[in-house]
C-alpha cells in the first residue's frame, strides 16, 4: 500500500506549471541506463555500440551473461523499497511540516496520545453539557427539595441524579439538534484523527529506516541535526527531484512558507490588527481565529491567492487583472465574513466552554495566574524573523520574559495604588471577621452564601495587590527596554529615550498582554473577527494582490516564495542598515536624498522597516553555520563583522573613544553577569596583528596601533570597568550560555562577531563553547546602533542641503531628535527577580531600536 502523503507528479503536471523549471521526461532515466549497458556489453564484445546489429548483438550476449539459462542457479531480485518509497515526494511542504512536528512533539505515541484525548475532550464537553441540563435534580441539590430515599435527612448522588431512560426522555428538539451537529463534527474529528495517525505513522518510518532514528532516542536529537540527515537522505533518494541537495534555507522555506508571507504583511502594515471600536476606541488585537481566517482566505482557502501548497495562481503572472483579483479576493474575504458571523454563536459558546475547562483548576489553586503576562499573537508575529521556526521563536522570546515583566511592573498608577489599598483593607477585614467567627462556630460556613463572599473577597484581595507597586523596586526601564531588545532584536524607533513614559509602556503592553486580556480577547473574538474582515481587511484587498504580485519569486527546487525570505540583502535591504564608504555617503544626498519622500516612496517599498532583512540573515546564519550563504550575504556580514573591529581598535588606540560598538558593549555587559563577563573578555583581549590589519584597511589614513592599551584609551578601559564587573570568568560564562540544543548545532558558529572581537582563532567555534545567544544580543544592538547613527547623519545632511536651498520648504517639519549618548543596558538576569543595575552611566544612555509597527 502507497503511502498517503507520496504522489508521483505526472507530465502533464510538469508542463502545466509555470512557476517550476521543465524536467526531463519521464523515461530519459531509464533510456539513459539501457544506453548505458548496452554501451558496456558492446565495449566487452568489442563491438561498435552505435550500430543497430552491434547494439542488439550486445544486449542479447550481454543480458545472456548477467542471466544463465541452464546454470541451475536461481537469482532472486529484491527490490530497493526503503530506497525507492521516499523518492519523488510531491508535497514537502506537508511532509517537511510534519517531520517537525514529529520531532517537536517527541514522537508516534504521544502524538497518537493527543490526538485520542482531543477528540474524546470534545466528546467529553457535549456529554457534560446535555448531563447538567437534563439529567441533574438541581432541587435536591440545592436542598429546596427533600430526597425520596429512605432517609430523607441524607442525599446521595442517587437522589440528584435522574435515570438515563428519563433523561433521555426529557430531550427536546434542541437538545437533539445540539447532538447531531456535535455527532457530525465529531466523526468529522474522528476522520481527522485517523488521517493524522497514518500521516505520522509514515512519518515515523521515515525517521526509523530513512534517518536511523527511533522514537526513544528521539529526544537526543536536535532538529538541526535531523535536518542535516534530512540533506543527506536527500543526496541519496532525491525527495526533491528539481535539485539534486537541499540546503537549510530550502528546508525553511518548505515548513515556513506561508508564515514567512504573514511576516512580511506585518511588517508592510497589511494585516488588520490596528481597529477601533465605537465607544471605546483603538484596540490592537491578533486572535487566533483571526490568524485561522487570515490563513484561510490568503493560502488554504478555495479561491484563495495559492491553489496549492508551494504554487501561487497563474492569473498573478498577468499584470492586467490586477482589479478583477482584488474584486474575487474582496468577494471572499466578505464570505467569509459572513459565514463567522453566522456561526459566532456557536463559536463564542464553545470558546467559553473550553477556556473555562483549561483554567478552571489552575485559578482555584492560583487566582493570580490571571494577573501573569503572555507574548501575544500581535507580538509574536510582529517581533518574528524571517524563516524562525516556532521552537526558535519560543527559546527567544523566553530569554525577554523576565525584563520585559519587570518592564511593565515597574509602571503604577497612583490613583489605582491607592483605590488598591483601601479596597484590601476592607475585603481583608472583611475577610478576617468571617474566618474569625467560623471558626468559633462552623454552623457560620453553612450559610448561605458565605463560600461566594469568601471567594469574591479573596479575588478582590488578589487583584488589589497586583495593582500596589513593590516598594522594594528599583524604576530603570531604559535598562531593562534595552535588554528587551537585545533579545527581541525589533523595537519601534519612536521609542527611543522613552521607555520611561506612558505612550511605550502602553504600546508594549500590546506586545506583552495580561493572560486575563488575552482570554477575553479570544472568547470574545467571534463577534469582532467578521467586522474587522469586512471593515478593515477587505478594504485592503487590492494591496494584498499587489503584494502577492510583487515579493513572490520562484525558487526551483522549492515553489513560489515570499522574495523577503530569501534574506537578500542586496534587493530588499534597508538603506539605513547598510554599510557604505564615506564616499558614497558624500555623493548620495545630491543624488537620492534631496528628493522630497513622495520619490523616495518606491525605493522604501522594497525593503523593510526595522532591518527585519538584516536581523533575520544574521539570526540564521548563527543557528545554520554550515548554510552556503549567497556572495552578497557574505560580503554584508563580514562588512559589519569587519566595521566592529575597526571600531574596537579606533577606541583601544585614539582618542575617539565613544563609538556604536562602545555603546554596545556598555549596553550588553550591564545585562547580566555572564554577559558582563563577555564584554570584559572583549576588552581585556590583547589586539591581534589580524585586528590591526582590518582597522588599517578601513582607515588607510591613520598610522598602525599598538597591541595593547595605549594611554590614549585609559578612559575609554576605565569608561567600560565602571560598568562591567568582572565577576565570571570568560570561559566559564561561555559555557553557561552555550546555545540550547533546541535552537542550532552543538558546536556553535566558528564566524561571529564575538570571536572577531576577542580575536580567537576560527578553531575555538568548533569547540562546545556556544556563544550564539550572546552574539545574536550584541549584534542587535550593535546593528539597531549603527543605523541610529546613519538615521542622523542623513537628517543632517538633509538640514544642511535645506539651509542652502533658497525659497520655501517642501520637507515635513523635523521631529524633535534626541541627543546622542551611550547605550543603555538592564539589570542582572541571573540575580534575583527586582536586580537591577542603577550605575549613572548605565541609566544615561537611550533605547536602541528601529522598526515601525
Amino acid at each position: 500500500m502507497s503511502s498517503p502523503h507520496i504522489n508521483y507528479r505526472s507530465l502533464a503536471e510538469e508542463a502545466a506549471s509555470p512557476f517550476l523549471e521543465q524536467l526531463p521526461s519521464a523515461g530519459q532515466g531509464p533510456a539513459k541506463t539501457q544506453d548505458a549497458k548496452a554501451n558496456a556489453a558492446a565495449a566487452h564484445l568489442d563491438l561498435d555500440p552505435h550500430s543497430e546489429h552491434g547494439m542488439e548483438q550486445a544486449l542479447e550476449e550481454h543480458e545472456g551473461e548477467d542471466t544463465p539459462r541452464n546454470s541451475g542457479v536461481m537469482i532472486h531480485m529484491v527490490p530497493e523499497t526503503g530506497r525507492a518509497r521516499w523518492n519523488h515526494i510531491e508535497d514537502l511542504d506537508s511532509f517537511f511540516s510534519r517531520m517537525y512536528q514529529y520531532q517537536q512533539k517527541h514522537g508516534f505515541r504521544v502524538i497518537v496520545l493527543d490526538e485520542m484525548l482531543q477528540v474524546l475532550e470534545f466528546g467529553f464537553v457535549v456529554w457534560l453539557l446535555a448531563f447538567v441540563t437534563h439529567c441533574v435534580r438541581f432541587d435536591v441539590l440545592f436542598g429546596d427539595a427533600l430526597p425520596g430515599g429512605d432517609n430523607p435527612t441524607k442525599t446521595t448522588i442517587s437522589d440528584v441524579i435522574i435515570p438515563t431512560g428519563e433523561c433521555v426522555a426529557s430531550f427536546g428538539w434542541i437538545t437533539y439538534l445540539v447532538v447531531f451537529i456535535a455527532a457530525i463534527y465529531l466523526g468529522i474529528r474522528v476522520l481527522k484523527m485517523v488521517y493524522h495517525i497514518t500521516q505520522y505513522a509514515d512519518i515515523r518510518r521515515f525517521y526509523q529506516t530513512a534517518l536511523h532514528i527511533e522514537d526513544t532516542d528521539l529526544d537526543n536529537f536536535t532538529w538541526h541535526e535531523v535536518q542535516q540527515r534530512i540533506r543527506r537522505v536527500q543526496a541519496e533518494q532525491h525527495m526533491c527531484i528539481d535539485k539534486e541537495s537541499l540546503t537549510e534555507l530550502d528546508i525553511y522555506h518548505r515548513v515556513l512558507r506561508f508564515k514567512n508571507y504573514l511576516v512580511a504583511l506585518m511588517n508592510k502594515q497589511l494585516l488588520p490588527v490596528r481597529f477601533h471600536i465605537p465607544l471605546y476606541g483603538e484596540v490592537v488585537s491578533l486572535s487566533r481565529g483571526m490568524l485561522f481566517n487570515i490563513d484561510f482566505i490568503l493560502f488554504r482557502g478555495p479561491g484563495s491567492p495559492f491553489q496549492n501548497n508551494w504554487q501561487l495562481r497563474d492569473e498573478f503572472a498577468v499584470r492586467s487583472n490586477q482589479t478583477e483579483l482584488a474584486q474575487r479576493l474582496s468577494k471572499l474575504i466578505l464570505g467569509v465574513a459572513l459565514l463567522n458571523l453566522l456561526l459566532a454563536p456557536l463559536i463564542f459558546v464553545w470558546q467559553l466552554i473550553y477556556f473555562s475547562f483549561s483554567y478552571a483548576n489552575i485559578l482555584r489553586k492560583e487566582p493570580s495566574a490571571l494577573g501573569l503576562r503572555t507574548w501575544s499573537n500581535y507580538g509574536r508575529l510582529y517581533l518574528r524573523h524571517f524563516n524562525e521556526l516556532d521552537h526558535e521563536l519560543d527559546a527567544r522570546l523566553n530569554r525577554a520574559y523576565d525584563y520585559a515583566d519587570r518592564y511593565l511592573s515597574s509602571f503604577s498608577s497612583p490613583l489605582a495604588a491607592v483605590i488598591a489599598r483601601n479596597l484590601l483593607f476592607i475585603s481583608g477585614g472583611l475577610l478576617l471577621l468571617i474566618l474569625g467567627l467560623g471558626i468559633y462556630e462552623e454552623h457560620v460556613f453553612q450559610v448561605e452564601h458565605v463560600l461566594t463572599i469568601i471567594a469574591v473577597l479573596t479575588a478582590v484581595g488578589v487583584v488589589s495587590r497586583t495593582l500596589i507597586p513593590d516598594e522594594n523596586l528599583i524604576w530603570c526601564p531604559e535598562q531593562l527596554m534595552t535588554a528587551i531588545l537585545a533579545h527581541v532584536h525589533y523595537l519601534p524607533s519612536e521609542w527611543r529615550q522613552q521607555a520611561h513614559t506612558t505612550r511605550v509602556r502602553q504600546e508594549f503592553s500590546n506586545f506583552f498582554q495580561f493572560k486575563a486580556g488575552y482570554l477575553l480577547s479570544e472568547i470574545f473574538s467571534p463577534f469582532v473577527t467578521p467586522f474587522v474582515l469586512i471593515f478593515v481587511f477587505r478594504p485592503k484587498a487590492i494591496e494584498l494582490v499587489r503584494f502577492f504580485r510583487t515579493f513572490t519569486v520562484s525558487v526551483r527546487g522549492v515553489g513560489n516564495v515570499c522574495s523577503f525570505a530569501q534574506m537578500d540583502v542586496r534587493k530588499h535591504g534597508n538603506p539605513d542598515w547598510q554599510l557604505a564608504s564615506e564616499l558614497e555617503e558624500m555623493t548620495r544626498p545630491a543624488a537620492q536624498q534631496q528628493q522630497p519622500p513622495q520619490q523616495q516612496e518606491p525605493q522604501q517599498q522594497k525593503s523593510l522597516a526595522g532591518g527585519k532583512t538584516e536581523m533575520s540573515l544574521v539570526r540564521f546564519t548563527l543557528n545554520n553555520p554550515e548554510w552556503q550563504m549567497p556572495k552578497e550575504a557574505r560580503q554584508f556580514l563580514r562588512g559589519v563583522r569587519e566595521h566592529a573591529v575597526g571600531e574596537l581598535v579606533q577606541a583601544k588606540t585614539s582618542l575617539v573613544q565613544e563609538n556604536p560598538l562602545t555603546n554596545s558593549l556598555i549596553s550588553f555587559g550591564t545585562m547580566g553577569a555572564e554577559y558582563c563577563s563577555i564584554a570584559n573578555s572583549v576588552l581585556t583581549a590583547q589586539l591581534t596583528p589580524q585586528q590591526l590589519e582590518i582597522s588599517q584597511s578601513l582607515r588607510p589614513q591613520q598610522g598602525p596601533g599598538s597591541g595593547g592599551f595605549p594611554v590614549a584609551a585609559s578612559d575609554f578601559r576605565q569608561m567600560l570597568q565602571q560598568n562591567l564587573s568582572a565577576s565570571v570568568g570568560p570561559l566559564d560564562s561561555m559555557r553557561r550560555l552555550r546555545l540550547s540544543r533546541a535552537e542550532g548545532r552543538l558546536e556553535g558558529p566558528s564566524d561571529t562577531l564575538l570571536y572577531g572581537l576577542c580575536g580567537l582563532e576560527p578553531r575555538v567555534g568548533r569547540s562546545p563553547l556556544n556563544v550564539g545567544v550572546a552574539d545574536m544580543c550584541l549584534s542587535a544592538l550593535y546593528l539597531h546602533e549603527l543605523s541610529q547613527q546613519r538615521r542622523q547623519a542623513r537628517q543632517s545632511r538633509i538640514d544642511e542641503a535645506e539651509d542652502e536651498r533658497p525659497g520655501p520648504s517642501h520637507w515635513p517639519p523635523r521631529p524633535p531628535s534626541a541627543a546622542p549618548s551611550s547605550a543603555a543596558g538592564s539589570g542582572s538576569g541571573s540575580g534575583s527577580r527586582h536586580t537591577v543595575i542603577t550605575s549613572k552611566a548605565a541609566e544615561s544612555t537611550p533605547l536602541l531600536g528601529s522598526i515601525r509597527s
